[in-house]
Formats: structure tokens, sequence, C-alpha cells
């Protein structure tokens, strides 16, 4: 009976807790985020590499004209499945500043598979001048970096919409239903079809929003699958270990008992 009631206390308190921070959400002026289904969910969960390279193409056909991944080099992308060729094909289409050379002298050349993501603007001011004085994000953690995280950024990004009767959005704004203060100098990114999908997929503005945010989330911890993969392997390590202890404890004290 008294482990029963320290369960049900247990319990009790983990919705309690729950119910505190939805509330206290609700009184910082948050909207509740809706928590999606994310293949990466879990212990055991892993980046869906088929969405994570359809969201790689969101970010390349979309958001790359306005954001940079600097963290990120496209050799990298080759843990989501994407080939080497197709690496090389993807790094040439930019161009990246390097030397010296032999005569002390700066040039361009095609970016390589060893280079980071070529940055859309050259500088933080450049990037300014070109949206209005607000400064685009660097997505290589943005996944980690914002709360609410994956849940997050497919909130802002399926959040836009007319707003509600007496808001009233500045110019140069746009009002989203999720983003703090529900204005955002970012136009709405997504619309239907604007990417078309090599595997078939319908380019739905939901679809393509869960696509890069899986996308975003390899970014912002490449490693991910590595990481689960050997916590499994401790875990498995240490039950055995345990077992092995606990048979040694049992032979050298059988004699004293």
């Amino acid at each position: 009976m008294r482990r029963v009631a320290l369960l049900t206390f247990a319990a009790a308190a983990l919705v309690a807790l729950g119910f505190t921070a939805s509330s206290a959400r609700a009184e910082e002026g948050e909207p509740a985020l809706e928590h999606q289904r994310w293949s990466f969910d879990g212990f055991f969960g892993t980046i869906d590499q088929a969405a994570a390279q359809r969201g790689f193409q969101v970010y390349h056909d979309v958001c790359a004209a306005c954001h940079s991944l600097s963290l990120v080099a496209y050799r990298n992308l080759s843990d989501i499945g994407i080939s080497e060729d197709q690496i090389k094909t993807i790094a040439a289409q930019y161009n990246v500043t390097d030397g010296p050379n032999d005569n002390g002298d700066m040039f361009e050349r095609p970016a390589r598979p060893s280079d980071k993501f070529v940055p859309p603007f050259a500088n933080a001011n450049a990037a300014r001048a070109a949206n209005n004085g607000a400064l685009p994000p660097d997505l290589s953690l943005i996944v980690k970096a914002r709360k609410g995280g994956p849940d997050y950024v497919y909130g802002i990004l399926t959040g836009f919409g007319e707003p509600p009767a007496g808001v009233t959005v500045a110019d140069g704004m746009h009002y989203n239903a999720v983003f703090p203060g529900h204005q955002i100098a970012m136009p709405p990114p997504l619309s239907d079809g604007a990417v078309t999908y090599a595997d078939g997929t319908e380019a739905s503005v939901h679809q393509m929003a869960h696509d890069v945010t899986t996308f975003l989330e390899w970014a912002s911890e490449p490693e991910l699958d590595e990481r689960k993969k050997m916590g499994v392997k401790v875990i498995l390590f240490l039950i055995a270990l345990t077992g092995f202890a606990y048979a040694v404890k049992r032979k050298v004290w059988a004699e004293v008992h």
C-alpha cells in the first residue's frame, strides 16, 4: 500500500509540474506549442533520412536565400544519405574566398565538400540591408536554441495567417500565432508546391515544415544517431555488468551464509 501511495503521489506531482509549466508559459504570453510526432523523439528515436533529405531541399531552395548554416560542412550531408557526387555538385554551386596564393592575393574558387555552407550575405550589415533591418538568424543550432525545439520551429513555419480582430500588425511585419508578440519580420517562407520533391511526396506547407525541421534537428546535432546507439550499448553493458557483479557477490558470500 505504501508503494502504491508513493507512486500515486509521484504521478500527481508530475501532472502538477506539467500544469504549472503550461500555466507559466501562458502567463508569459507565449502560445502553447502543439507537439508533433518526430522520428527522433525518445531514447530509440533516429533521424528519418528521407525526411532530412527532403528538408535539405527545402532549406536549399527556400531558406538558404536568407539564412546561413555556418556550422555545417557540405560533406556532412553524407550523414543523411546524400551521395559524394551529389555533395560535390551542391558545393560547386557556390564560390568561397581562399588564399593567399603565391603572390599573396586572395582569390575565389568553387566551394568543396570540406567547406562550410556558404552564407547568403557577406556580413550582418548586408543581411540587414536586404531584409528591412532584420537579421535572419543562422539556422545551425536554431532547434536547440529555441524553447520548444522542433515544435517551435515547426510552429513558426506554419503559424502565419490573418491577425485576429482587433490586432494591428505594424508595417513590414507579419502576424504569426507562435512567434512571441505575434509579429515577425519574416514573411511566410512556405507555400504549397514551393518545391518539387524528387520522391513524389506532396509538398504541402505542413509537409515542408516538418521535413525542414527534421533537417535542422540533424544539423544541430549530426551525431544524434551515433550518440543514441552508444547509449544503448552502454546500458546493455551496465546490465550485463550488474548481473556479473551479482553472480560474483553470491559466489563470494555463499560460504559465509
